[in-house]
């Protein structure tokens, strides 16, 4: 009899032990600032589903920039909104240099206007799709980076190669560079909220792992 309520409370103080471990992580991570984040570049597809003459649209659009034997796409810079574009024949474009996935599909609806309007018929919609999102963050707080290579699983660290953590969350399916001074990139994410909420998962690993450095 004795034995069984040794056990049981064996059992609660191991309990008490996770909730008070759970409320201290929790009280960490609301005593720290929120995570800044800022996308810094979205590259998207689009596909309009029919063959185009690059040659003859480098010939109508100056802008434009078309070297096959170096690169077999036409490179296409818009102003409004800020942009490079590359078009291939086979009617697929890539974007880059926008600052949202709104925007790079507003880029894509521009260049096919500026098609137009020099003479290149484009008769359907296009197929828009965001390939990788690239943003950077603060995390407002240091982050012991020898700590995080020698227990964190899916990392690589080479100091002497480059100062930075590479770390590969698998959901969302993100790669991060986490460097000590609690900067962070974070790369692969192909929705814009799936950019914050890798942040923040990440930062509540860094704080369950003891891998901030908190003064």
């Amino acid at each position: 009899m004795v034995k069984n309520m040794s056990f049981h409370s064996s059992e609660g103080d191991e309990r008490t032990e996770e909730i008070s471990e759970e409320v201290d992580i929790e009280k960490i991570l609301n005593e720290l600032r929120e995570p800044e984040i800022t996308i810094q570049n979205v590259v998207s597809s689009a596909d309009i589903r029919q063959r185009l003459n690059l040659q003859e649209i480098a010939r109508k659009i100056k802008k434009s920039r078309y070297d096959p034997e170096k690169f077999p796409g036409l490179v296409l810079k818009l102003d409004e909104p800020k942009a490079a574009l590359l078009l291939f024949s086979s009617g697929k474009f890539v974007c880059t240099g926008t600052k949202s996935v709104e925007e790079s599909a507003r880029a894509i609806n521009a260049a096919i206007e500026v098609l137009k309007k020099h003479g290149i018929d484009v008769k359907k919609k296009p197929l828009i799709k965001a390939e990788n999102i690239v943003a950077s963050a603060k995390l407002f707080v240091k982050v012991d980076i020898e700590k995080l290579a020698l227990e964190l699983p899916n990392t690589l660290y080479e100091p002497e190669q480059f100062p930075g953590l590479i770390f590969r969350m698998k959901d969302p399916d993100v790669v991060f560079l986490i460097f000590a001074s609690g900067s962070l990139v974070c790369t692969g994410a192909k929705k814009e909220s799936d950019v914050r909420r890798a942040v923040y998962k990440l930062r509540r690993i860094l704080a369950e792992g003891g891998y901030l450095v908190l003064d």
